[in-house]
């Protein structure tokens, strides 16, 4: 069997776009030798230097965003990382396509799910995991940058170290070949030194499936 290449994948379960990225990874994993390591970060921390700018309607969404990540890196301390792709799947599918209120059973329901104690939900209205929570989400953004949301991405380079990106962003997820050809294009662009950037403005909101 072929050797397979790691993807760490850095999320925060409430962004959409990160949850359509992951569900390309996912597919990615079907068709290429491919392993997804999961990793949390977080938009609560993320965007605390600059809480005062940003739109009174996105401070009151990042309240609710302390919550998701708490219990994910709680269930990963507790549990260990194998843990957190079945969590992820089970909130962002309640989160993004079902459109599942962002409420103490909501993630009840997800950790049972995963597999995962309910009790795992106390850690939504605790600060006991926080310092873990941010080394998590620091360890990403320290190998792609400060200018970036989620998810992030990084995947061997070149030289046989990691490369990081903000992204891809893209909906729907790709599927198939077109799943494959995307990692390709990734990994392309992540051999060639000196590469930072693509974007085009988006036209279209996620689409879940």
């Amino acid at each position: 069997m072929a050797e397979k290449t790691p993807a760490d994948f850095w999320f925060d379960p409430l962004c959409p776009w990160a949850w359509m990225t992951s569900r390309w990874m996912l597919e990615v994993e079907k068709v290429r030798p491919v392993e997804v390591r999961w990793h949390v970060m977080s938009l609560a921390v993320l965007n605390e230097p600059k809480l005062d700018e940003l739109p009174e309607e996105y401070r009151e969404l990042l309240k609710t965003a302390w919550g998701p990540v708490r219990v994910c890196i709680a269930a990963e301390q507790k549990y260990g990382n194998e843990v957190l792709g079945p969590l992820y799947t089970a909130l962002g599918t309640r989160f993004h396509n079902r459109a599942q209120e962002r409420t103490r059973e909501t993630l009840v329901e997800a950790l049972e799910e995963a597999g995962l104690p309910a009790d795992l939900a106390d850690a939504a209205d605790s600060t006991e995991y926080d310092e873990a929570l941010r080394a998590s989400h620091k360890e990403g953004i320290d190998l792609v940058g400060q200018d970036v949301g989620t998810p992030v991405i990084a995947v061997p380079g070149a030289d046989g170290g990691q490369v990081a990106f903000f992204g891809p962003v893209v909906t729907p997820a790709p599927k198939g070949e077109a799943a494959a050809k995307l990692w390709d294009g990734t990994l392309l662009v992540a051999s060639t030194p000196g590469f930072f950037e693509i974007k085009r403005t988006r036209d279209v909101g996620p689409i879940f499936d």
